[in-house]
């Protein structure tokens, strides 16, 4: 009798293998990081230090960009590149060999750096650690490790903040005030009808309506009642999220997707105030709607960009707020928007469970979020303990 030894894949092997299992039902940013977190894990466990005529950048574009991704593991790969995966290919230790301690710890102290060597953020660790746990867990369920070895290691990913920081904040009149400058953006160079001008209703979607960037973006005109007295609605269905044309499955780096946190075909209902409804209602009148019904599109139709978004915002800050604002983290990004909205509405008295249903959050996710952002806190506690110990 004669027993064929079963091959043994090597790590490299197992991580494009757990890379196509996730790829069909992956949303593009899910793969985005997927293939970032891999590409960090992957070189921790080889034999062989990289010999001194491969460069580690290019190593890492290596995998990357022609290794993980499976479209682009046939593409025509430039000499350099092609060096290191074949050197990749023979370092790559047994999967097996990541069960113990000093690998495993290998891969965890990679992804606590960023390449130039200083450490990574508390949210990049978490992130790129969760990734290589689940790749772990796949092993071990089709019995390719005995146990995963995370659960035989005391390290700890830093803790992740899920606070927003209330600096962030801008209260009504700073909010009209950045919608007012954004109008003012690129109006030189592009006549009546500035860059500007073009996106200051998407950005007042984002502070009287709690948007998402993505969210906005992909709003149409059917989606919005928006009556020429008193308050509106908006029901969204579709989010437009932009990220690199290599982590989708089209040629646009806008994957339209359904609505964050819910089933693809269900809808939210936003309350719009009538200022908002009149900003919409003159936007669309101003500069129509693209042919698929898209409020918010570039002056040739196209997708709004993330990068219009932030640099129209940025320059809009440098012209509503002070030197020192505009040095701060005051409404630092477009998305800042959304928590200024989401503050007002609980320190406006909004029940918690109709602010959580119109920003799409759980109640508990909401109050945690937000808890450092409701105004006055502090001096209302303080008042009723004066009180209970005047009473006393």
């Amino acid at each position: 009798m004669t027993t064929t030894a079963r091959h043994e894949r090597s790590w490299l092997e197992f991580c494009l293998a757990y890379v196509d299992m996730k790829w069909p039902s992956a949303a593009p940013k899910t793969r985005d990081s997927l293939t970032d977190a891999l590409a960090t894990a992957i070189p921790a466990v080889v034999a062989e230090s990289l010999p001194d005529d491969l460069e580690p950048g290019t190593l890492r574009e290596a995998r990357r960009h022609f290794a993980l991704a499976p479209l682009s593991r046939d593409l025509d790969r430039p000499p350099a590149v092609a060096a290191c995966l074949r050197w990749l290919e023979k370092a790559s230790l047994a999967v097996s060999e990541v069960s113990k301690p000093a690998h495993a710890s290998a891969v965890l102290d990679a992804i606590s750096l960023r390449q130039d060597g200083h450490a990574a953020s508390a949210t990049t660790i978490a992130r790129k650690r969760s990734v290589f746990a689940n790749v772990l867990r796949y092993a071990v369920e089709l019995e390719e490790l005995n146990a995963n070895p995370l659960d035989r290691l005391s390290w700890k990913p830093p803790k992740v903040s899920e606070t927003v920081d209330r600096r962030v904040v801008v209260n009504p009149r700073q909010a009209r005030e950045l919608l007012t400058a954004v109008t003012y953006v690129g109006q030189q160079r592009r006549g009546p009808q500035s860059r500007g001008q073009r996106l200051m209703a998407l950005y007042a979607c984002m502070y009287f309506a709690a948007l998402r960037p993505g969210e906005a973006v992909a709003l149409r005109r059917q989606d919005c009642h928006l009556p020429e007295n008193g308050w509106g609605r908006l029901t969204l269905e579709k989010s437009r999220p932009e990220v690199n044309r290599r982590w989708t499955d089209t040629a646009s780096a806008h994957a339209e997707r359904g609505l964050k946190h819910r089933p693809s075909q269900e809808t939210r209902r936003v309350p719009i105030p009538p200022e908002l409804v009149r900003i919409l209602r003159e936007h669309i009148v101003t500069f129509g709607v693209a042919p698929d019904g898209r409020i918010f599109s570039s002056d040739r139709g196209h997708v709004i960009a993330s990068t219009a978004i932030s640099d129209v915002w940025a320059e809009a800050r440098t012209r509503a707020l002070t030197p020192h604002q505009v040095a701060s983290p005051l409404a630092g990004r477009p998305y800042d928007l959304r928590h200024a909205a989401v503050s007002l509405w609980l320190n406006a008295g909004v029940p918690a469970t109709e602010v959580a249903e119109r920003a799409e959050h759980s109640v508990e996710v909401l109050l945690r979020v937000y808890a450092k952002c409701l105004d006055d806190s502090e001096g209302i506690a303080n008042t009723r303990i004066d009180a209970a110990l005047r009473d006393a």
